[in-house]
């Protein structure tokens, strides 16, 4: 059973959050660009704070709780992984590049024998 209680929320209300988000970052946009005589690092603040504020309202639609469970979620399964270490690391990475360069010199052969008999054999006796 879970024991989560979804709380309903109006369509309404949350696609009026959503376009209240969406206008927010561009008006941040459109006020990066048309503030131009204005110093870059003022104009970028003004962006960066802009951004924050839409996603602030963002977070709080339907949507934006969905993406924060999911987060948190993968940042508990994260927890979980269970990490190489330095030697393992090490030794995986060598054996694939011992056998990168044994099938590259295979390949090389093949090439080299295909090239040889097309080239003196098939093509010289035509």
């Amino acid at each position: 059973m879970n024991t989560n209680v979804e709380q309903s929320e109006s369509p309404v209300l949350n696609w009026g959050k959503l376009v209240a988000a969406a206008l927010v970052l561009a008006a941040g946009v459109f006020a990066f660009y048309w503030f131009g005589e204005v110093s870059w690092a003022v104009r970028t603040v003004g962006l960066v704070a802009a951004a924050c504020v839409a996603v602030a309202i963002g977070a709080f639609t339907v949507q934006g709780r969905q993406l924060r469970h999911f987060l948190s979620e993968s940042h508990f399964e994260l927890r979980k992984v269970v990490w190489p270490t330095r030697q393992e690391t090490l030794q995986t990475t060598l054996v694939i590049i011992v056998v990168v360069i044994i099938l590259s010199i295979m390949l090389w052969l093949v090439d080299m024998f295909l090239g040889w008999v097309v080239l003196e054999n098939l093509l010289k006796s035509g």
